[in-house]
């Protein structure tokens, strides 16, 4: 069984071309601070009508006047949904993933729409020969069985682990009949680097979940306030309101949806 080609440094140096060559790629489509405020109907929220409106304004829309439709998320684990290298959540973050497989108006219902979630980890499920990861996976999924929310294993004929593996989570939502085009997808997580570049490389919408994970867990319990960012998550947002703030970019469209 191959190993992935994949490795932190490979990802590094492609946030590195992507700064240099083509940075808007570095911004994401929505901003939030942490996974619980992440909206139910994110479509109005990912390209609201004010800017669908200030585009037609200046001739540059011409038949695209729709809010996106996603019927799928990808949801990254460390720092998003859990602290990093655990799969421990904290209470708030429970409740929103509870929230967005039962309520009766979510896209993403357990019942009506059970494919329509994925976890994609660095860590969980994406190494075929490293049987930790494996474990942590089966962990994590035993935790989330009353909401069927899976965890992605990575082929080992994969590329790599996120950035590089937007054409294998695609074909699994595929495969399920949950989308047809990947900008029905949105991917939520932490990280530029990695969750964001990813989003862009599959044509994929993106939301950054700028602060990560804020409340602890375990005996830190109940703690607000809580950063575990590394240096290169907190590199990423000064990078990302330096290209915003500054050489005032903008989050490219979808490939294939702006068009549309």
């Amino acid at each position: 069984m191959s190993t992935p080609r994949n490795t932190s440094l490979q990802a590094f140096n492609l946030a590195v071309w992507t700064f240099l060559k083509n940075p808007s790629h570095l911004i994401p489509n929505l901003t939030i601070p942490t996974f619980v405020q992440l909206p139910e109907q994110l479509g109005p929220h990912l390209y609201p009508q004010s800017q669908l409106q200030s585009e037609s304004q200046q001739g540059e829309v011409k038949q695209q006047q729709q809010h996106p439709t996603i019927r799928a998320l990808v949801l990254d684990k460390d720092n998003t949904l859990c602290p990093p290298k655990t799969i421990e959540f904290p209470k708030p973050y429970l409740e929103k993933l509870h929230s967005l497989r039962t309520s009766p108006t979510s896209p993403f219902h357990k019942d009506r729409a059970p494919n329509s979630i994925l976890i994609v980890s660095n860590r969980a499920g994406s190494d075929p020969n490293k049987p930790i990861y494996e474990a942590e996976a089966l962990d994590l999924e035993a935790k989330l069985a009353e909401l069927r929310i899976p965890v992605f294993r990575l082929p080992a004929e994969a590329p790599g682990k996120k950035p590089f593996c937007g054409a294998e989570v695609l074909a699994w939502f595929r495969e399920r009949g949950v989308v047809e085009r990947a900008d029905e997808i949105a991917v939520v997580g932490d990280r530029l680097g990695t969750d964001v570049l990813m989003a862009v490389g599959m044509g994929a919408w993106s939301v950054w979940c700028k602060d990560g994970v804020t409340e602890g867990v375990g005996k830190d319990a109940g703690k607000q306030g809580m950063d575990y960012r590394g240096f290169l998550a907190k590199m990423e947002i000064a990078v990302e309101k330096y290209l915003r703030e500054r050489k005032r970019l903008k989050a490219p469209l979808p490939k294939g949806w702006e068009g549309r």
